[in-house]
């Protein structure tokens, strides 16, 4: 039985920083193999807009959890932990590391940490909020939840529906701030978890985003929108790159202006995927043009 001690290289960051090509440079030099946390990734229509892994960068290292889901398909974060829990456990029989990549930093700690528990709460409060949703609007429901949990409005991804309906159902249903619930006792985990994450100014991060927002335009995002029109209702496309070309298929909004507001709410997921990937003291950050042999070096200090 071999019983060295398994690591998980858990790359996070915020998008187009240049995860994807760490993970593929990593995975080659420990010879392994690697996991997507990218919840967007997971959905086998969805290529050009979720930026997903080239035909080439997944033929240069073994991947799992890439396009492996339909958006038709019912997909939670729980069914993902069990999920990537079970496919490590079979990784962990063959490699001693393994690396895991992705910028869904609530599939990231489902992995690395185990999911909070919430107690159960009446369905009928969810049916209410999202009626709320319809009468109102998205920014009413925020509001809500700045007064009852302000710590859950400044982390959670405030710009989604799903997320803030699930935060502010916790806080009505129990009588207390859904952020009053995280970061209990979880399970353990069999493996250590080294996480590396990659940054840059803020300027630098936002220019990447801007050219990476064209490049998906340039290489057909439109096509790949339109053709899943008729699937927008579904919450796997209330996503940041979909949700406002839909807008512009429906004549609600000009082609520049779409584009520009892609461009506009991606930079600012990424702020909130620093501000959530932050809160972990023991990443180790490096510059996203640091040498790739430094990043080994002190990824392997600490294997030691």
């Amino acid at each position: 039985m071999n019983t060295n001690p398994k690591y998980l290289i858990s790359i996070v960051g915020p998008t187009a920083i240049g995860k994807t090509a760490l993970s593929i440079k990593l995975a080659n030099y420990f010879n392994t193999e690697i996991i997507s946390a990218d919840s967007r990734q997971f959905f086998k229509e969805m290529h050009i807009g979720t930026a997903a892994p080239t035909p080439e960068e997944l033929a240069a290292a073994k991947h799992h959890f890439i396009h492996h889901k339909s958006i038709q398909d019912n997909y939670s974060v729980g069914a993902f932990e069990k999920e990537a829990i079970s496919r490590l456990e079979k990784l962990f029989t063959k490699h001693n590391v393994v690396i895991m990549v992705g910028g869904s930093g609530l599939y990231v700690d489902a992995v690395t940490k185990g999911l909070d528990y919430f107690p159960d709460v009446d369905k009928s409060i969810r049916e209410k909020l999202n009626s709320d949703l319809e009468t109102f609007d998205l920014e009413h429901l925020q509001n809500q939840l700045k007064q009852l949990d302000e710590a859950s409005y400044n982390t959670i991804a405030i710009d989604n529906p799903h997320r803030v309906i699930r935060a502010l159902e916790v806080c009505i249903g129990t009588g207390k701030p859904y952020s009053s619930f995280l970061n209990k006792e979880k399970n353990s985990r069999n493996f250590k978890t080294i996480t590396v994450g990659l940054t840059a100014d803020r300027e630098i991060i936002y220019n990447r985003i801007n050219k990476r927002v064209d490049i998906m335009v340039n290489e057909g995002l439109l096509d790949e929108v339109k053709n899943l029109i008729s699937f927008k209702h579904l919450n796997g496309l209330n996503t940041v790159g979909y949700k406002e070309l839909f807008n512009y298929f429906d004549g609600t909004w000009e082609l520049d202006f779409a584009v520009s507001e892609i461009k506009k709410n991606t930079r600012r997921f990424a702020k909130r995927q620093l501000t959530w990937f932050k809160r972990n003291e023991n990443t180790l950050w490096f510059d996203y043009k640091t040498e790739l042999d430094h990043i080994i070096k002190t990824i392997k200090t600490n294997l030691n």
